[in-house]
This record gives C-alpha cells, sequence and structure tokens, in this order.
C-alpha cells in the first residue's frame, strides 16, 4: 500500500481572515508539491462567511446587529450560502490532493459529511444526511454545515461543526438559505458543555481513517505560521 500522509495543525483560535491567508498560501504550496496532504481543526471569532452563489438578503443582521455582537462578514470563494463560525464551533480546512483519493467532488463531500456522522455516533447521536441539502442533520436540525472549493484537485474550506457554539448568533442569517430548518450542537442535543479538544480528536480519527492516511505527522500552530514544513521526499 502507498504511504499516505497527513499533517494536522490545531490553529487554536484564529481570525478568519488570517486563517484564510493560510490555506491559500497553502494549497499552493501542496500543487506544487512542496507539502503534504494538510488538516486545520480550529475556531473563529463570530464570523458570516457568504460563498460564491450566496444571496445578499440571506444576511438579516443589521449594521448595529453586526457591531454589538462584533460579527466580522466576508465574501469567500468556496461553494454555498451563508454560514456562521464562532467560538464554540469547531472548523475543519482540509487541504488534500483528490488525485490520491478519489477525484470526484461529490464522492468527496459526503465523505466530510460521513467524518461529522461517524463523530456523532461517537458521542451516541444519530445524525445523518439531508438528500436535498448538504451537511449533516439531526432530524430537521443541522449540526455541520459544509462548503468547500477544489482547484486543480486540491481541496480548501470544508466544515464547520457545532459543538457549544452560541445558537443565537444563527438569528442574524437565513443560515445556508434555507429557511424552514433549525441549527443544533452537541451541547444542545446532549445538554452538557462537551470538551472540544475531546471532539477534535475523535474528528482527526475519523478524518484518518476515512481518507485512508497510513501515517499522521502533527505540527503546532507556530511551525505551520513559520512555513517550516516538511517538503515530500
Amino acid at each position: 500500500m502507498e504511504k499516505k500522509i497527513l499533517t494536522y495543525c490545531d490553529l487554536g483560535f484564529i481570525d478568519y481572515k488570517e486563517a484564510w491567508d493560510l490555506q491559500q498560501e497553502i494549497h499552493s504550496k501542496r500543487v506544487s508539491g512542496e507539502v503534504e496532504d494538510i488538516l486545520f481543526l480550529l475556531e473563529h471569532p463570530n464570523t458570516y462567511t457568504l460563498g460564491k452563489t450566496a444571496h445578499r438578503e440571506n444576511l438579516k443582521g443589521s449594521e448595529e446587529y453586526l457591531k454589538v455582537n462584533n460579527i466580522s462578514v466576508f465574501d469567500i470563494d468556496r461553494g454555498g450560502d451563508i454560514t456562521y463560525h464562532g467560538p464554540g464551533q469547531i472548523v475543519g480546512y482540509p487541504i488534500i490532493d483528490l488525485n490520491y483519493w478519489f477525484k470526484d467532488t461529490h464522492k468527496y463531500l459526503r465523505a466530510l459529511e460521513e467524518v461529522i456522522i461517524k463523530t456523532c455516533s461517537d458521542y451516541g447521536l444519530n445524525s445523518e444526511r439531508n438528500p436535498k441539502h448538504t451537511g449533516v442533520w439531526i432530524g430537521d436540525r443541522k449540526i455541520a454545515a459544509i462548503g468547500i472549493k477544489v482547484s486543480r484537485w486540491i481541496t480548501m474550506h470544508g466544515f464547520a461543526f457545532n459543538v457549544n457554539t452560541d445558537l443565537n448568533l444563527f438569528n442574524g442569517i437565513i443560515p445556508c438559505g434555507i429557511q424552514d430548518k433549525a441549527v443544533t450542537s452537541l451541547k444542545q442535543e446532549l445538554n452538557k458543555e462537551i470538551s472540544i479538544q475531546e471532539v477534535k480528536e475523535k474528528l482527526l480519527k475519523n478524518f484518518t481513517e476515512l481518507f485512508a492516511y497510513t501515517s499522521m505527522i502533527s505540527k503546532d500552530k507556530e511551525e505551520i505560521l513559520q512555513q517550516n514544513f516538511s517538503t515530500i521526499n
């Protein structure tokens, strides 16, 4: 079996624009073969992002609402409509080469959903896909949103998994443009605060298994930001 290595980095709490810039830089390095596949797990401060197909009217919050809640807004290059990122939500950004997995964006989206589904199952929750809407659902409540970009078969962006998220801040938007569905979180479903670190560990395990990595290298945030990457031999 061909050796397949994943680099993992927990970026902790990081500004959205800083993480987006980092993604673009790493994506370029992955295209040129300077780095291995990488998975970032992190949290953002309060942020709304609008994808390429977003409808501006789905941003309901006024300028005053955004200011009071200290929410930044970004128009970005992923697919999908508008979503919320914030503390207590684990965001995953895989920058991986689908040439070494399957060159199929639909299959990739389903695999990201499966990572979340398996993680919910680790907590005794039965989550599932919705045939009409990308993401992961518990009944008609969305627990994870997914939006990606694939360029030259290298991925960017990824998933947003509500763990201890303040769900009230979804009130400033129509999440993913879906008006008749609710949002939820692990905390809400389990009626208790959940360890972010513990969930990250479960996500990482499920991700490496689903994408068939044979080994993993862990790097800390400073190593990544200083670009001390191991080049591919």
